[in-house]
């Protein structure tokens, strides 16, 4: 089979990502500043990048799409294979699983990523549907797993067994829905290397983890898969009868709201209005209410939201707040409303372990007298 004219093959280290906050060097893992957010489409060159082993160097030309397990026809698919088939686009907001855990308290292990693991793109591929439809499922089939081209050995705690791919199951049900795609484009561009070129997975409601990079092979199978990074990795404890009774892999994302501004301890100018704002988001549902306190929680007052609901992406949201005319300190914080009547809590469900970390995040602010206007009245202005 040919290799795609539009898939180019790269050939240069991946692009600098410029005002990323760096989490981790190798493997490349970088965090949106959460504070800039200023549009619902989140830029390429600013959405996070999430990798648990080395990136690895594809050939667009040389690269395939292996399609195996209980199908009818084994297939080998090269780009412009994919090409041939329905194209799909989809706005999607993606969160890892453990965005926000640098406010869990005690301390705990993992990426400390503050409030920039999370983006929302346009996403355009094929759906992930079309190629199992062409593969020819055979009955009996349960789940869809997706591997990625990244390898490696885990040597903390939970150790790998030798030297793993990342892999993720997606239940046949999920796999099916029409909007989870494989994508090759991003916003209109290309993928680049560091958000999984030639090919990833986007899986619409479902946290970051579930969106395999770089994707290799899809295997149907008529078992539940529980691979490493589902069974001691991105996991949480499920309760029954008031006790832990088994851990379940991390899946769909869960109803959340976050303060870009003010961010946390900001100096802000006492008795003026300033513009608090950030966005919400849910998983198979849509947000349908944000509210926002300016006194720890006490009182909440509901902010605007802005734009149209679009099924799968976040919601940005403002709130127009009259500071205070004594200076002081104020603790902020913002909570959603889903459709489905799910409210963000305000208390952390240790149970969800290192992830899915949804509770309200309080942010402190310093209200101050000002004798003069500060360098950037837009962020507080009407």
């Amino acid at each position: 089979m040919r290799a795609s004219k539009t898939a180019p093959a790269p050939s240069s280290p991946p692009a600098a990502f410029p005002g990323l906050v760096i989490r981790d060097k190798h493997p490349e893992n970088l965090e949106f500043p959460f504070s800039s957010l200023s549009s619902a489409i989140t830029p390429n060159d600013q959405f996070f990048v999430r990798s648990h082993f080395a990136v690895p160097r594809l050939d667009g030309a040389k690269w395939r799409l292996r399609v195996e397990g209980l199908v009818e026809r084994r297939l080998e698919l090269c780009a412009e294979d994919l090409d041939e088939l329905p194209r799909h686009t989809v706005t999607a907001t993606l969160e890892c699983a453990g965005n926000s855990r640098i406010f869990l308290h005690p301390k705990v292990g993992g990426l400390q990523w503050e409030l920039g693991a999370v983006g929302n793109a346009q996403w355009t591929g094929v759906p992930l549907a079309a190629v199992l439809e062409r593969a020819g499922m055979k009955h009996g089939a349960v789940e869809i797993v997706l591997e990625g081209a990244d390898t490696g050995e885990i040597k903390k705690e939970p150790v790998s067994p030798g030297k793993i791919s990342y892999a993720r199951g997606l239940p046949l049900a999920k796999a099916l829905d029409p909007d989870v795609i494989l994508a090759t484009h991003m916003n209109g561009e290309p993928l680049s290397v560091a958000h999984g070129f030639p090919l990833r997975a986007v899986v619409p409601d479902w946290y970051g983890m579930a969106s395999v990079k770089w994707l290799t092979r899809i295997i149907v199978a008529d078992r539940v898969f529980r691979g490493y990074f589902e069974s001691s990795d991105y996991t949480y404890w499920d309760q029954r009868d008031g006790l832990p009774a088994q851990l379940l892999p991390v899946g769909e994302v869960e109803v959340k709201a976050q303060i870009a501004r003010p961010t946390l301890h900001e100096v802000i100018p006492a008795d003026s209005v300033y513009r608090v704002h950030g966005a919400a988001w849910t998983g198979n549902s849509l947000v349908t209410r944000v509210e926002v306190s300016t006194n720890g929680g006490r009182s909440w007052r509901e902010a605007q939201l802005l734009g149209e609901p679009v099924r799968h992406a976040w919601r940005l949201w403002e709130y127009h707040w009259r500071t205070p005319a004594k200076a002081g300190d104020c603790t902020l914080m913002a909570r959603a409303t889903d459709a489905r009547g799910r409210v963000q809590p305000m208390t952390r469900d240790a149970h969800r372990g290192t992830y899915m970390i949804t509770h309200v995040q309080p942010i402190e602010v310093e209200i101050r007298r000002m004798k003069s206007a500060p360098a950037d009245p837009d962020s507080y202005a009407i």
